[in-house]
C-alpha cells in the first residue's frame, strides 16, 4: 500500500504521557515529510491548544479540530470547511437532556475556534488542562447565550454526574441532529450532524487528490474509531480503549512507547 498521507490524533496517541511530541516521534514525522508524505493531526483540540504541539510536531499544513468539524491551514491561515452546529438543535438538545440530568453546564466553540462561550458555572469545574485555556478567562453567561449561535463543538459537563453517564443519557434521548463522542477529556463533545475526524480528513483528502486507500491513521479513544475505520490503514495505538483496538486494522506500541514512529519507520523502512 503506498501512503500519501499521515492522519494522527495527539493525545493519547502522538503525545507521550507528559503531553509532548519526542524526539523519535518528531524524527519520524520528519523522516515522511522528506518521503513525501503529508502528515496533519486530527484532534479534539481547538487552535489554542493545537498551536504549541505544531510547533513541536513540525505540523505546518492542514489541520483538522474540533473531532473534524473543521480544517484549516496551520501557515497561511486559510480555512477549508467549518461545519456547525444550529441553535435550534442546541437548543433542544439541552432542554431533552437538562430534563433527566439537572445541574449540566455548557460550552461552546464558535469563530473558527477561537471562541469559547462558557455558562455561568462551567469554569469552577474546568482545568487548563481541559481546554487548553485558563478557567479564570472564561467568564460565564447564562445558557441561553451558550446556545444562541452555532457551535463548532458544544461540551457539556456535570459537578457530580461521570462523562460516561452524560454520554449514555444523551445517547438515549433518540435526538438527531449531532454527534456525540468522547475524547478522553473530562466532557461530552458535540459536532453537528454526520461530523467525525473520518469526514474531516476526506476534506482534506479531496483538497490534495488523495484517495482514503492512501491514508494511514492513527487514534486511542472513541472519537477516533471512525477515522480509523475509514482510513486505507487503521492504527490503534497499545493504550488505546478496547473498542478502537478491535475496530482497527492493527495495533501499535502505546503512546509512551512512541507508537506512531515506530510504524512510520517500518513504514518507510519498506
Amino acid at each position: 500500500m503506498s501512503i500519501r498521507l499521515i492522519a494522527t490524533d495527539l493525545d493519547g496517541t502522538l503525545l507521550g504521557d507528559d503531553g509532548a511530541v519526542s524526539p523519535r516521534t518528531r524524527a519520524a514525522l520528519d523522516a515522511a515529510r522528506d518521503a513525501g508524505i503529508a502528515t496533519i493531526p486530527v484532534t479534539a483540540r481547538q487552535p489554542i491548544g493545537l498551536r504549541p504541539i505544531a510547533a513541536q510536531a513540525g505540523f505546518t499544513d492542514w489541520a483538522l479540530c474540533g473531532n473534524g468539524a473543521y480544517g484549516v491551514h496551520l501557515t497561511t491561515g486559510e480555512h477549508l470547511f467549518a461545519e456547525e452546529i444550529p441553535p435550534a438543535v442546541q437548543q433542544e438538545l439541552a432542554d431533552a437532556l437538562n430534563s433527566v440530568l439537572p445541574g449540566l453546564v455548557y460550552a461552546s466553540v464558535r469563530d473558527a475556534g477561537e471562541g469559547f462561550i462558557a455558562q455561568e458555572g462551567y469554569a469552577a469545574l474546568a482545568r487548563l488542562s481541559d481546554h487548553k485555556r485558563d478557567p479564570e478567562t472564561m467568564g460565564g453567561v447564562p445558557l441561553a447565550d451558550v446556545l444562541a449561535l452555532p457551535s463548532l463543538k458544544l461540551v457539556i459537563r456535570h459537578p457530580s454526574v461521570s462523562i460516561p453517564e452524560i454520554y449514555a443519557a444523551l445517547q438515549s434521548l433518540g435526538l438527531t441532529g449531532f454527534e456525540a463522542t468522547l475524547s478522553g477529556a473530562p466532557f461530552v463533545e458535540v459536532m453537528a450532524q454526520g461530523v467525525t475526524k473520518a469526514t474531516g480528513v476526506a476534506q482534506v483528502c479531496a483538497r490534495l487528490g488523495i484517495d482514503r486507500s492512501e491514508v494511514l491513521a492513527f487514534g486511542d479513544a472513541l472519537n477516533d474509531l471512525e477515522m480509523l475505520r475509514w482510513a486505507g490503514r487503521g492504527v490503534a495505538v497499545g493504550n488505546a480503549i478496547d473498542v478502537v483496538r478491535d475496530a482497527a486494522g492493527e495495533v501499535a506500541p502505546s503512546n509512551a512507547d512512541d507508537g506512531v514512529a515506530q510504524v512510520i519507520e517500518r513504514m518507510l523502512a519498506g
